[in-house]
């Protein structure tokens, strides 16, 4: 059933805003939150995706329920970071536009703790607050939270996994026992269960969607490349879509530095959003983006916390997240105000099988893509340009005295030859650098396919070869670093490996899938400082190499 914001029972003042701020009809998430918050005082549970209108969903039955005359605070909101806390502050500043004398406070750290003590001493009826600066205020009795109606914990899985439970659990045990706790999240991990059973009275959850689910609107795609190619890949995606508006999301500062200069070196309108930068340089960075002068941000997750955008055509996953539950939070920064987007993952092929683990956790099967050639990056590219050239408005009259001259130097010229020439003006840069373009595409190992769970199926056994590696135990080798440094001398993962066996001083395994020869032929990788050799020996895997006293007992590791 569809409903409209004045069915929902809220005050006048907050109808009038939501109509000048373009708001319609409610979201999901807000059809079913609104009107359970604007009636009794049972507490909340609500699952739902990043950029499905919960803070409104939580912020407007709220601020109707707010009584300007009583100064003292009547609800507290907690968040994972500064800007999110600064976007929920301004949704809710904006919502209370013709709500007068209603005092919102931001409090967070990374600014002048002063001015937000004094602030909290005037008194503010909504405190927008991240865990640690709000435990800081309370320890210090800056803030009274006596007579609380409200809690909210907006992300609370982010909360958590940022390490926030001390905190969170310190703050809620100063609030009155009887305050409604309304928790939001995307996913429901065991953390966020034990939070709630805890904390909370018997709560009614209101899932939009399935449980931990991704948004409808987003499709996943994945692109699987040797890990030498990942950058290179990413540039063809960035290529191939060259309207494109996303998000490159990395897992380290360091990752997001090093990806974001390489994008800016060659000529990308993109710029690094992580934890090293000052406030100030965040400021600007996210300030560019939503305003759409920056085409490219490149973040970690927690540093993209709070970013709120709603037209972004793509998000793009650099490395994959550390927690497979964060890839919902990731892909739902697309996919918002009921617009289509694209969440792109470029996986090397040690990691595909975790594309199965993703499509278990956001319940959507994922669409293996092939990494566009240099021919459809050109194609993608002219199209966009010619699409370009047809929605110039020409100033008619600007342009007149012109025309005779430019009618007269190309006289001599067709009109198909001077397409050509102005095209090319834009275009030669990208003829130049796609013309001889390598297929960036990792081929799957022959005889494997991806089972519907994403898990690779087994190869058919056949003949495998044995190999001595001049590494063992006395070098720090384990049975991981082996296989890296196999794959690393074969520049991919191209071997079938089967037992290894780690010495003192050497080590063996069986390989099958490619010539040996590649594996004994040209220069090998060093390990901590000691040049790899490989030898192979003659065997058919009749019988496991020679035994020899080491770490493992003589037996091969299990993998």
């Amino acid at each position: 059933m569809t409903m409209t914001f004045d069915e929902l029972g809220l005050a006048p003042g907050i109808r009038r805003a939501i109509t000048d701020l373009g708001f319609e009809k409610p979201t999901p998430v807000q059809m079913r939150v609104i009107p359970f918050l604007m009636t009794g005082d049972r507490d909340l549970v609500a699952l739902a995706q990043t950029g499905t209108g919960k803070t409104a969903a939580y912020g407007l039955p709220i601020l109707s329920r707010t009584d300007p005359a009583n100064r003292r605070t009547q609800t507290l909101v907690l968040c994972p970071t500064r800007e999110l806390c600064v976007q929920i502050t301004r949704d809710l500043l904006s919502f209370a536009t013709y709500t007068k004398g209603v005092s919102i406070q931001p409090v967070y750290g990374g600014a002048p703790i002063d001015a937000q003590m004094r602030a909290l001493e005037r008194g503010a009826h909504i405190i927008v607050a991240t865990p640690g600066r709000m435990l800081d205020m309370i320890r210090r009795g800056r803030a009274q939270l006596a007579h609380v109606q409200h809690v909210v914990l907006d992300e609370a899985d982010e909360m958590l996994k940022m390490g926030f439970q001390e905190d969170l659990e310190a703050i809620l045990k100063t609030v009155p026992k009887g305050v409604r706790t309304l928790l939001f999240s995307a996913t429901m991990p065991r953390q966020v269960a034990t939070l709630a059973g805890r904390y909370m009275n018997t709560p009614e959850e209101i899932t939009v969607g399935e449980r931990n689910a991704g948004s409808d609107m987003v499709s996943h795609e994945y692109y699987i490349v040797h890990a030498r190619d990942r950058y290179a890949a990413l540039k063809r995606i960035i290529d191939v879509y060259p309207t494109i508006y996303g998000l490159v999301f990395c897992r380290t500062r360091l990752e997001t530095h090093d990806v974001s200069t390489r994008l800016m070196e060659d000529g990308y309108n993109a710029d690094a959003l992580h934890g090293d930068l000052s406030q100030a340089q965040r400021d600007r960075v996210m300030g560019s983006f939503r305003t759409r002068h920056l085409q490219l941000l490149v973040a970690t997750d927690v540093a993209a916390r709070g970013l709120d955008v709603s037209d972004l055509t793509h998000v793009i996953n650099f490395s994959l997240p550390v927690d497979a539950a964060q890839y919902t939070h990731r892909s739902g920064r697309t996919g918002r105000a009921g617009k289509p987007g694209i969440s792109v993952v470029i996986v090397n092929m040690r990691e595909e099988h975790k594309i199965g683990v993703l499509e278990r956790v956001v319940k959507t099967r994922f669409e293996q893509k092939r990494v566009p050639s240099g021919r459809e990056v050109c194609a993608a590219q002219l199209h966009a340009l010619l699409e370009r050239v047809k929605q110039v408005d020409v100033d008619e009259a600007a342009i007149l005295p012109y025309l005779a001259q430019m009618g007269a130097l190309l006289a001599e010229l067709p009109a198909t030859e001077v397409l050509k020439r102005f095209v090319s003006l834009e275009f030669n840069r990208f003829l130049a650098y796609y013309k001889d373009a390598a297929d960036l595409n990792a081929t799957r190992l022959a005889g494997t396919e991806r089972s519907p769970r994403g898990q690779p199926r087994e190869r058919k056994p056949g003949q495998m070869t044995g190999f001595i590696v001049n590494l063992g135990v006395r070098n720090g080798l384990t049975p991981g670093d082996l296989i890296g440094l196999i794959n690393r001398a074969s520049r991919g993962p191209i071997f079938d490996i089967g037992r290894i066996q780690i010495d003192h001083d050497r080590s063996y395994f069986e390989a099958s899938g490619a010539d040996p020869r590649i594996l004994t032929a040209g220069s090998l990788p060093s390990y901590k400082g000691r040049p790899m050799q490989i030898r192979a020996f003659e065997s058919e895997r009749t019988a496991p190499p020679p035994k020899r006293h080491g770490a493992h007992g003589g037996k091969p590791p299990m993998r």
